[in-house]
């Protein structure tokens, strides 16, 4: 029961005997049967199993059922080899459909990413920076809908541990977005190996070991009987693994034939160099020309086989070189194409040669790839016996086409074995800095950290070390880790804060990211004492004045508050053209409470058109979070998506966790509370809370928001309790401090005099720690706090004072809560007349939103006091998700279903799903009547316009 055959050139690849039995597998074959044939209730299923558990077995099989059914199936196999070269998977999967010109059907855009990606030819040209990371996930989900759309299509991944990063990161993208299309995809993985940016809930089916019953019925199912002490054996050392009972029965019915005694003993080797072991006995007696040949096809990957199979050795050769390696149980071959039984199989032939034959084949190989250069940069490093400068220039270059096609982790790897070659130390160690640079974007902090280690003990270069240094830091402050990164980005701070105080001051920044994110207050103390230490008047003034602003702003954005807001024109104005600098000036000014600042910052460097990278930005949450206080918050929902999508791509789970925690908020806005609650608890899961207090505040907020969606106040308030300490402290210096209103408004709702009391000093203590550095924003939240908390005669000056400033119309749902409180104020003290026009703003407010709870809860407010509040056609969009209410909305403004599945990074037949169910809901028949009818609500989604202070 082999895992793999195949075609020739490849070293591994699924291809089971058609009559092939999968014995004790049956479950498995069921679930898996049913997935087969698209449209399917599990949209993705994954194997997961040891090596030679059947998984390839079991995936042919699906695919042979899914073509007698008339699904198309694209396949792809990873290879160790192939791990190293960007997109070398995708390429493998999608080839068939690039053949037919499918892409064809994409958009421009698209179809440039899927262009970049895998380069319109070997010296292609590369085009102005590497493709988006994420519309490259559209292209390739856009890609398979579309195929999806003219029949069902099954996807089969087979050896994901061996994918290249970049494939892997295009390919879980469509993956989480393939439910409601006819298109399925079948993963198998080795254990272990959980494919990176696979969601972890994706239904797994584990191959553990076969029972006994199923052990012996694969063994009487084998060609050759094994019986008595010598199947003892066999069972003994292959301890229900398929592959071992195959081929373990294979060499002991071969023995037999010569002595009685059957196998020899493995000993306690591991299953895989058993088996290896096993394979490489059967080398013996091979005639050499049959050995050469399975050397090479030992050294290639499946790629290589397509471009050097045509030209290779065994095309002209009279004798067959493979029927002797056939007989051996080495390879197996279908007409012309000749594959080994199994990677093992590969690997044994390649570890038994010496290394002079295993250079010689490489050297072949190189030879007949010299119309892929990047293939053959690295058959030329495995030729080599020591350092080379020339090759080492040629995966350098190699590096250089990877990153401008977004292949950071193939980059990496071939910077890495370039500095390997390279015969200068100065060179060895410039190159592992660059790898370490490279695979900055991968999200792989450990590979990083290996890479700046090497590039450390090959030099004392203090520029070389310095850019070491960053990189590390710059990754580590993404992660989850904040206390242990915060004291080594600290530690490296003080390091180099007399040598390099520009290095000190780019490693603070990123302890100010990670301070932000974890709220402990010990850090703060920590980064004002090295900025203390650092000189003010270092060559680099002007900058260095810039980002100790951003430091300070971050890590305690009330401390000073004054101070950095007359410094935010001169960073704008200084940032105007770099898009970069411009995201961080809108990060500081959102911090700062400048949100209307903060999102002409976004905006224009959006606007920028330059491509998005394949990191989230320190502090990428803002974006976000700035949109949902501006009411924008269906770009709110894609600036989530969007931060969620890299996060995955890239295994950092704290992006991932951040994004979660704005989008639960603007559901429960929005009336979807179990949607809400549902997010909330994914952020939860995905950190710390004890280190994580920023993601946690916003979950606690965000459940808090779902619960008084539904009413229960008092689950509300025991949320939004936990979001201050026990003595009334804000658990994070700056996400707690915007609860403090909807703290009080819960605690008045609970009815409960405890609680309202508690809700007051905690009020009172916050005013007393912001005292005058709190913005506009948080006065005015004060002040309706102190007014739902006060007297029945005492409220209403603190509502008005709420409603003072012009400038807080920029935050319109704390707005229209104030109004709305002020309304049911007046209402009650029998002022109706006066409760009217507070009310009607509110209403027009949450209507515009979408802010469904809200809007039921002023109609009523209205009716009672006497308005006149019948349905009007924007409420109809009340009834639709807040999904489905975002596409109606782009759907309103013109942009086709394909514009808005790049927007939202959906395929354009899920949007269309979405528009087909919502139009009845609307009570229209027609995509042209959407304009009319979300004329009013349309305005959030279309960008304010924020003219500046």
């Amino acid at each position: 029961m082999d895992e793999h055959s195949g075609h020739a050139g490849a070293a591994t690849g699924p291809r089971a005997e058609p009559g092939e039995p999968l014995v004790g597998r049956d479950a498995e074959w069921e679930r898996l049967a049913r997935a087969a044939v698209p449209p399917s209730a599990d949209p993705v299923v994954m194997l997961v199993g040891g090596m030679g558990t059947g998984k390839s077995a079991l995936l042919d099989r699906a695919a042979r059922r899914a073509e007698a059914s008339g699904v198309r199936v694209l396949r792809a196999e990873g290879s160790e080899t192939e791990a190293k070269l960007a997109f070398s998977a995708l390429h493998q999967l999608l080839r068939p459909l690039l053949a037919e010109a499918g892409a064809d059907a994409l958009p421009e855009g698209q179809r440039d990413a899927l262009r970049d990606a895998f380069g319109a030819g070997p010296a292609a040209p590369p085009r102005a920076g590497a493709p988006d990371p994420m519309l490259l996930g559209v292209a390739v989900l856009s890609l398979l809908a579309h195929q999806g759309d003219r029949g069902p299509l099954l996807v089969v991944l087979d050896d994901v541990q061996w994918f290249d990063r970049a494939s892997l990161a295009a390919l879980s993208f469509a993956a989480g977005r393939l439910a409601g299309e006819p298109v399925t995809m079948l993963i198998a993985a080795r254990d272990g190996a959980h494919p990176a940016g696979f969601d972890r809930h994706v239904p797994t089916l584990v191959l553990g070991p076969l029972d006994d019953a199923a052990a012996n019925r694969l063994l009487d199912l084998q060609p050759t009987a094994v019986d008595g002490r010598t199947r003892a054996r066999v069972l003994d050392q292959a301890g229900g693994n398929p592959l071992a009972l195959t081929e373990l029965a294979r060499t002991a019915a071969a023995a037999a034939r010569d002595t009685p005694a059957g196998p020899p003993p493995a000993g306690p080797l591991p299953l895989g160099e058993r088996l290896e072991r096993v394979f490489a006995a059967r080398l013996d007696g091979l005639p050499a020309d049959t050995a050469r040949h399975l050397l090479l096809l030992a050294a290639m990957d499946s790629a290589d086989s397509a471009l050097a199979a045509p030209a290779g050795p065994w095309q002209h050769t009279e004798d067959d070189p493979w029927t002797p390696a056939e007989r051996a149980g080495l390879v197996r071959r279908t007409g012309r194409q000749v594959r080994f039984r199994h990677p093992l199989a590969g690997s044994a032939v390649y570890q038994a040669a010496s290394a002079d034959a295993r250079r010689a084949a490489h050297r072949t190989l190189a030879g007949l790839l010299r119309d892929a250069p990047d293939r053959r940069a690295w058959h030329l490093a495995a030729a080599c016996p020591g350092p080379d400068a020339a090759v080492s220039a040629e995966l350098e270059r190699t590096a250089d086409r990877a990153r401008a096609r977004g292949g950071h982790a193939a980059a990496a790897d071939a910077l890495q074995r370039a500095a390997e070659l390279a015969p200068r130390r100065a060179d060895s160690a410039r190159l592992l800095v660059e790898a370490a640079t490279a695979a900055v974007p991968t999200g792989d902090l450990a590979r990083v950290e290996e890479l700046t280690a090497a590039a450390r003990a090959r030099t004392d270069d203090p520029s070389l070390l310095a850019a070491a240094t960053v990189q590390a830091g710059r990754l580590a402050t993404l992660t989850a880790r904040h206390t242990t990164v915060f004291s080594r980005l600290a530690d490296s701070a003080e390091e180099w804060a007399a040598a390099r105080p520009d290095v000190a001051l780019d490693l603070l920044a990123g302890a100010a990211v990670v301070r932000f994110y974890s709220g402990e207050h010990a850090q703060l103390r920590r980064i004002h004492d090295l900025l203390r230490r650092l000189p003010e008047d270092a060559p680099s003034a002007a900058s260095s004045a810039a980002l100790r602003t951003w430091v300070r702003a971050v890590a305690d954005p009330f401390g000073d508050r004054s101070a950095f807001l007359a410094r935010l024109p001169q960073l704008t104005a200084e940032a105007e053209t770099r898009p970069e600098q411009l995201v961080i000036v809108g990060i500081m000014a959102w911090l700062l409470d400048e949100t209307p600042h903060a999102v002409r910052a976004f905006d224009a460097a959006v606007g920028s058109g330059q491509a998005r990278g394949a990191l989230p930005e320190g502090l990428g949450g803002a974006v976000a979070w700035a949109q949902v206080e501006r009411g924008r918050w269906d770009e709110a929902r894609e600036a989530c998506a969007r931060l969620a999508a890299v996060g995955r791509a890239a295994g950092l789970d704290h992006a991932v966790a951040c994004a979660a925690t704005v989008e639960a908020t603007v559901l429960a806005h929005q009336g979807d509370a179990t949607a809400a609650r549902a997010r909330a608890d994914e952020a939860l899961a995905l950190v710390d809370p004890l280190e994580s207090r920023s993601v946690a505040v916003y979950a606690r907020r965000a459940h808090a928001a779902a619960a008084a969606t539904d009413g229960a106040h008092a689950a509300a308030y025991g949320q939004l309790r936990r979001v201050f300490t026990a003595d009334g402290d804000p658990v994070h210096y700056h996400a707690s401090f915007p609860a403090l209103a909807e703290l009080a408004a819960s605690a008045v709702r609970c009815g409960a005099h405890g609680e309202r009391e508690e809700a007051a000093a905690i009020v009172e203590r916050s005013a007393h720690t912001l005292a005058g550095h709190a913005s506009p924003r948080l006065r005015a939240l004060l002040d309706r706090a102190r007014g739902l908390l006060a007297g029945p005669g005492d409220a209403e000056p603190h509502f008005r004072a709420a409603l003072a400033d012009p400038v807080l119309e920029h935050w319109p749902f704390e707005r229209a809560l104030t109004l709305l409180d002020l309304a049911e104020w007046l209402r009650r003290r029998r002022r109706v007349a006066e409760a009217r026009a507070p009310l009607t703003e509110a209403l027009e407010t949450f209507r515009r939103l979408g802010a469904r709870p809200w809007i039921e809860r002023a109609r009523t407010e209205a009716r009672a006091a006497g308005l006149d509040v019948a349905d009007t056609a924007p409420d109809a969009l009340a009834e639709l998700s807040p999904q489905q209410q975002q596409i109606v909305r782009l759907a309103a403004r013109g942009l086709t279903n394909r514009e808005i599945g790049e927007k939202l990074f959906l395929s354009p037949r899920t949007v269309g799903s979405h528009l087909y169910r919502s139009f009845p809901k609307l009570g229209i028949t027609a995509r042209a009547q959407l304009r009319d009818l979300v004329d009013d609500t349309a305005a959030p989604t279309a960008p304010p316009v924020d003219r500046g202070p």
